[in-house]
């Protein structure tokens, strides 16, 4: 089964182009140049939208297999 839904895909691929256009901001308001905030933003979207897409882990939050 998929991780992420299609919709989360395209999120994604939108903020992937609005960065390269050079039109992706970050939340304070800088322009984003690196493609892990771009996917980043799109994911984020991507989650307030209702997307499927998995929970977000934190820096102290360790999968276990």
């Amino acid at each position: 089964m998929a991780k992420y839904s299609k919709q989360a895909g395209n999120k994604v691929e939108k903020a992937m182009r609005e960065m390269k256009k050079g039109e992706l901001k970050s939340g304070s308001g800088k322009k984003v140049t690196s493609r892990k905030q771009a996917v980043a933003i799109g994911l984020s979207e991507a989650r307030e939208s209702g997307a499927k897409v998995p929970e977000k882990s934190s820096p102290g939050k360790k999968q276990h297999a």
